[in-house]
């Protein structure tokens, strides 16, 4: 779609101009295609964008549809989003133009900015389930509070993309009303890194590892408990301690991190590990190939440690992090069985004891606790949202795709 400007407006502060949408009847002459149902992708931050990019190939390769995203101005502005939607290609739409514009369909991956949208409205997930894995610097156990459903007395999201019957049962104890929006949708994430599991060597070839070499993944969450924050000098440490001839020593930060300290400063910060050896994945995908590669995970109380782990791999869970884990999350049921990992011991002898050690049948749980529809999240979000687009779905199934293959930081 080309791009339109008002004389009088003027560009928006990130260099963006309004665009033609087909509810501009003003503008619509300038349109191949004016008839489409327009779909809105609300992206805040790069995690609920990947988040997002997982359930498009339900509708986005459909001509009835046009989507376009948009970054809330409400709440935090990180940096780095605009960008990314620019390398994705994507038609962005400025906030303000966005609020004032009809959707046929809204998808959103948070709360952040939804009570300015009236569109009909989808709400997922952003990471592992809804319930918060985290108890530091929050006041609810999980996303279904009333304060993040409700406008007034009214529901906002037309449906509420549920992982399991355990969040239905938590809607209905916190914000009973909107209990006729829930919808048991699975984990789109977690389905397609399953559906990666037979490309295995494929990705380890990507991340450079030698045949016989074992890959030892660490991904740090955020927050001053993760893997990371609590320990500046941790992945320096696995480099010196573990890369080498046997083990090919990769590593993955939470989107957080780039976004709040910058690329430059990251690199720097670990430019020693990086001259020993360590492979570092950018933020916005590889991890998930590399935790599918990977011989052992050495994780927090973060999603991407808690879906490897459901995956059935061997996995090490920081036990500083522990101090920061809600009791009864998944992030709870993973520190049960993950081998603790210990930042004041030695982490050669630790690593050899975890790739060691058996599978622990209660990886599981874990995966009943991320998903409660595994393999189908893709076709029940299609289902959903063609329901609110008021059109027939397509009679083809919907392919899971395997997560792309990885692309180190070289």
């Amino acid at each position: 779609m080309p791009h339109f400007e008002e004389p009088s407006q003027g560009h928006e502060p990130d260099g963006q101009q309004k665009i033609i949408t087909t509810g501009d009847a003003a503008c619509a002459a300038w349109l191949s295609r004016p008839d489409v149902k327009l779909v809105l992708a609300v992206t805040p931050h790069r995690q609920g964008l990947s988040r997002i990019l997982d359930c498009l190939p339900a509708i986005e390769a459909d001509y009835r549809v046009q989507v376009v995203f948009s970054v809330p101005e409400t709440g935090y502005q990180w940096a780095g989003m605009q960008d990314r939607l620019r390398e994705l290609g994507v038609l962005r739409m400025p906030w303000r133009q966005a609020v004032e514009t009809s959707f046929d369909l809204v998808l959103a991956t948070c709360s952040w900015g939804i009570d300015e949208i009236t569109s009909p409205l989808a709400l997922m997930s952003h990471g592992a389930t809804g319930v918060r894995s985290r108890i530091a610097h929050e006041t609810e156990e999980h996303n279904y509070m009333p304060e993040k459903l409700m406008r007034g007395g009214e529901v906002i999201p037309a449906r509420l993309m549920l992982a399991n019957d355990d969040e239905v049962l938590a809607v209905a104890k916190s914000c009973a009303r909107a209990l006729p929006a829930a919808v048991i949708a699975g984990d789109p994430c977690f389905d397609r890194m399953s559906a990666s599991s037979p490309y295995k060597e494929l990705y380890r070839e990507a991340l450079g590892a030698a045949h016989g070499q074992r890959i030892v993944f660490a991904v740090s969450s955020w927050s001053p408990h993760s893997l990371c924050g609590s320990d500046p000098q941790f992945l320096t440490r696995l480099a010196d301690e573990l890369a080498g001839t046997d083990n090919l020593v990769v590593a993955s930060l939470h989107p957080f991190w780039w976004d709040a300290h910058g690329r430059r400063q990251i690199l720097a910060w670990l430019g020693h590990a990086r001259e020993r050896g360590l492979v570092l994945l950018p933020p916005d995908e590889g991890w998930r190939a590399a935790a599918v590669a990977a011989d052992v995970v050495l994780s927090d109380h973060g999603s991407a440690g808690r879906y490897a782990a459901a995956l059935g791999v061997r996995t090490m869970m920081s036990v500083r992090s522990l101090v920061d884990v809600r009791p009864g999350s998944s992030a709870d049921l993973l520190s049960r069985f993950a081998t603790p990992l210990d930042h004041d011991q030695p982490l050669r002898p630790q690593v050899e004891w975890a790739l060691a050690a058996a599978v622990d049948p209660r990886h599981a749980e874990l995966a009943a606790r991320i998903t409660g529809r595994p393999g189908q999240s893709l076709s029940i979000h299609r289902r959903e949202y063609y329901g609110l687009l008021g059109v027939s779905e397509p009679v083809h199934d919907v392919p899971v795709s395997p997560v792309p293959l990885p692309k180190p930081l070289w």
